[in-house]
């Protein structure tokens, strides 16, 4: 007798899976608009328009369609608070002295202390940190965490010093600096926010990985906000004596060296390289169209 026939699997339909990532998108937004309004000092400009809630939202989703809007909360409060951070530096304060109080502040709730009275910016990354800090994972990765942020906040004070002292660094420099883009103290956050237990392996070869990617996603921001750069007279490698040419075939080089050091992470930590390879193609398609920013 031969065996019953078995029902294959049912296929879900491509358009059912987009559907689901774009509902995953919607909840995101609206979580943003949401701590937007509680912190309401830190996302009052112009450029904090409704439009850079959903592309956010949809960068993230699209990061990782089988997380819920709950599992992608950390991933996406960490980044509006780097959104947050990064107008404050570059638009709102008035010299590197400024950006450098802005930094010893945040360091000190990195660190542990409580937010400034009346600051938003403080009190959202106190509670980041707080909910960070009751994962089980942050025993592990919370030293990694704090390195982020301080390589983050260096990056960003090193742009606005040069900036400040009309130094225009070499395109080499530039790219070192890549740090200041804060993708990976985003990934570290999400992360911690996302295994689910205290056993992490791998962590020095999954942040080499994470600055990999977060030097691709660097370059392809400066093919895709070139004009706007020139507009708010921000730094752009388009600037630094190199071609669009030249500076799509390093992407495409730098991409496939992110790809070598991520392909031997799957074994231990699939989700998250799966996460960063999706981000970084994400931003490939996504600068091709938009930036992220509204208009000043």
């Amino acid at each position: 007798m031969s065996a019953p026939d078995q029902a294959a699997p049912a296929v879900v339909p491509e358009a059912a899976l987009l559907g689901r990532t774009c509902a995953v998108a919607g909840r995101l937004q609206r979580d943003m608009r949401g701590w937007a309004e509680e912190y309401p000092s830190l996302f009052d400009a112009k450029p904090f328009d409704p439009a850079l809630y959903s592309t956010l939202a949809l960068a993230s989703a699209f990061s990782g369609p089988w997380l819920s809007a709950a599992e992608l909360r950390i991933a996406n409060r960490a980044c509006l608070w780097c959104f947050g951070l990064d107008w404050l530096v570059d638009y709102a304060a008035g010299s590197p002295r400024e950006v450098r109080e802005l930094v010893r502040r945040c360091r000190a709730v990195v660190d542990g202390e409580a937010p400034a009275p009346g600051d938003d910016l403080t009190r959202f990354l106190a509670d980041i940190r707080d909910e960070l800090a009751a994962a089980p994972a942050f025993a592990a990765l919370g030293a990694a965490w704090r390195e982020e942020f301080a390589r983050m906040a260096t990056a960003m004070t090193r742009e606005a010093e040069w900036k400040a002292a009309g130094v225009v660094p070499s395109y080499a420099e530039y790219l070192g600096n890549a740090d200041n883009l804060g993708f990976s103290f985003v990934f570290v956050s999400h992360w911690i926010a996302t295994s689910g237990t205290a056993e992490v392996t791998g962590t020095g070869d999954v942040r080499r990985a994470a600055q990999a990617v977060q030097r691709v996603i660097r370059l392809l921001n400066d093919l895709g906000t070139y004009e706007r750069d020139l507009a708010w007279g921000d730094l752009n490698a388009l600037l630094l004596g190199v071609t669009r040419e030249e500076v799509t075939a390093q992407v495409a080089e730098l991409a496939a060296r992110a790809r070598d050091l991520l392909a031997p992470l799957r074994p231990a930590n699939r989700e998250a390289a799966d996460y960063m390879e999706r981000q970084m193609d994400f931003c490939a398609g996504f600068y091709q169209v938009s930036d992220y920013w509204g208009s000043m």
